[in-house]
């Protein structure tokens, strides 16, 4: 005999089935180099981390390659040390010359190669960051790395292909790193708020000042008052009895 199933049963394996889809489709398209966070504010310092996973089953990377974008060259690129692994710098000219606190810079970090030493290598089923500090960020919406994924096997992967607006996600992204602008300075508004109460402490002290003098002369009226009463008491002669 079949059984009918309950339909709280038939929704919750309906549910599995489409979670267990778009997971499907999801876990391979995200498992790619990306840079961490995802956005910044222009003009200013961040830190940030290009995460890299091993996408192989049976290879390790060994090295991995980040191109800074040529139309988006920043001042000063500076790296944190990785267990296991060795950073070489490239530089390139710019021209004009990119100016950093006053001072004129020709030359631009152009490329960061990290490669593994020993056992360090990222293997199967892991991932690692390599973690840089940039600044000052250009004055643009957007920044592209293109990053090479070398293993052990001698396979590289290219992420190097520049993601469009509203389109689909490329086979191989490259991670973009998204620029906002500065917020305005609030510092004119502070100062404006600031000097309210001074003006309010001013009229304050103005009107005590005020209030003051008019008792002290009502003070004075009182006491002339009060003078000629006790005079005038004094001169005239006291009844008879």
């Amino acid at each position: 005999m079949f059984r009918l199933r309950r339909p709280g049963t038939a929704a919750a394996l309906a549910l599995a089935a489409v979670a267990t889809a778009v997971l499907g489709f999801a876990g391979p398209a995200s498992a790619h180099v990306s840079v961490n966070p995802k956005e910044a504010t222009q003009g200013g310092y961040g830190r940030f981390a290009f995460r890299v996973p091993n996408e192989s089953d049976s290879a390790s990377t060994t090295k991995v390659e980040v191109v800074l974008p040529e139309n988006a060259p920043v001042g000063s690129v500076s790296t944190m040390p990785v267990p296991g692994w060795t950073v070489a710098v490239e530089k390139r000219k710019v021209e004009p010359p990119i100016e950093v606190h006053g001072s004129q810079l020709t030359e631009a970090v152009a490329k960061l190669t990290w490669t593994a030493t020993g056992d360090a290598a990222i293997k199967p089923g892991q991932f690692q960051e390599f973690p840089v500090s940039v600044g000052p960020l250009p004055q643009v919406d957007k920044m592209v790395f293109k990053a090479l994924q070398t293993y052990s096997d001698g396979n590289v992967v290219r992420w190097i292909e520049e993601p469009t607006p509203g389109g689909e996600e490329p086979e191989k992204p490259a991670p973009v790193l998204t620029l906002t602008a500065a917020a305005p300075s609030a510092a004119p508004a502070a100062n404006a708020v600031a000097a309210a109460p001074a003006d309010t402490d001013d009229d304050a002290d103005g009107a005590g000042t005020a209030l003051g003098v008019a008792g002290l002369v009502a003070g004075l009226a009182g006491l002339i008052l009060g003078g000629l009463a006790f005079l005038r008491t004094r001169r005239e002669p006291a009844p008879k009895a």
